[in-house]
């Protein structure tokens, strides 16, 4: 199923991704789909860390760099 979506934007964003669009050779649409899944990931990454960092913490992983020696 597909859902027709209608924005509002400034006259400023609307030529970033006009520009974006034609140095891409895509249509503005596949641009703007493509940044909406990219913020919706990082909202679910961004939620599933907030649960999981404090339960690293407590194993003592505090860095990047206490996950690498675990996993080497």
């Amino acid at each position: 199923m597909s859902t027709t979506l209608s924005i509002r934007i400034d006259d400023e964003l609307e030529r970033e991704l006009t520009q974006a669009a034609l140095a891409a050779h895509r249509p503005k649409g596949d641009i703007v789909r493509e940044a909406l899944r990219r913020q919706l990931a990082l909202g679910r990454f961004r939620s599933v860390r907030s649960e999981v960092l404090p339960l690293a913490e407590q194993q003592g992983f505090l860095t990047d760099e206490d996950v690498f020696k675990a996993i080497s």
